[in-house]
């Protein structure tokens, strides 16, 4: 808005004036008054700066809304030539005639205003303070969260993976069960070669005692 119709330079001009001439130079006068401890230049000093502050306050909303006006920051920059000039004394007129009644019939609803916006911003600041520690706890909690269910996923995975390597294992072993059934297996052609052996034996021993008796009866026989 304020490059409206105007050239840059022109521009840049009006405002490295207004810098100088409204800022730097009733600086440096000020810290002069200050330094010289001269009360009626100290007082003169400080009503162009109360004058200066509305004026940056006010020029906020004109340089939008009237920057299309002719002239316009030419007419800014008389004027604060008019609030400096130790001839017109502009500074110390508006604060006499208009800032100075103003402010002393509002002060007490000023003040009150001011500690009431004190007391709100302090409130608002520990409102917001809770609230963001709020927001911060329960951001760490839902990051510990996420990280514990992350972590007890990562170890299910691992638990798993052993469970597989087990039953992996133990399919590759041969079962108990199998080699108890082969050793029964094996172990039944003995048995039944051991029970042969016997009876054999036991059919060897009946023949040889039927022998022996029936030449015990040949000899009774030849004794008669």
């Amino acid at each position: 808005f304020r490059l409206l119709n105007r050239d840059g330079r022109d521009f840049r001009q009006m405002i490295l004036i207004l810098l100088i001439f409204g800022t730097l130079y009733p600086a440096y006068y000020s810290y002069k008054a200050v330094k010289s401890k001269d009360i009626k230049e100290y007082v003169k000093w400080m009503m162009y700066w109360i004058i200066f502050a509305l004026f940056t306050t006010a020029e906020t909303f004109t340089d939008i809304f009237l920057c299309w006006f002719p002239f316009y920051y030419e007419l800014k920059i008389a004027f604060v030539a008019w609030l400096l000039s130790p001839y017109t004394k502009g500074s110390s007129l508006l604060y006499r005639k208009f800032v100075h009644p103003t402010l002393s019939s509002k002060e007490k609803e000023i003040d009150d205003c001011l500690v009431q916006a004190k007391d709100r911003s302090y409130d608002a600041l520990v409102h917001f303070g809770k609230r963001g520690l709020n927001v911060a706890a329960t951001a760490a909690v839902m990051a510990a969260s996420k990280g514990q269910g992350a972590l007890s996923e990562r170890l299910r995975s691992f638990s798993m993976q052993d469970l597989s390597t087990i039953r992996g294992d133990s399919s590759s072993t041969v079962p108990p069960s199998v080699t108890v059934r082969t050793s029964s297996k094996q172990s039944q052609p003995k048995t039944s070669r051991s029970a042969s052996e016997g009876t054999g034996s036991s059919g060897k021993s009946c023949t040889s005692t039927a022998v022996m008796r029936s030449y015990r009866k040949l000899q009774v026989c030849c004794a008669w």
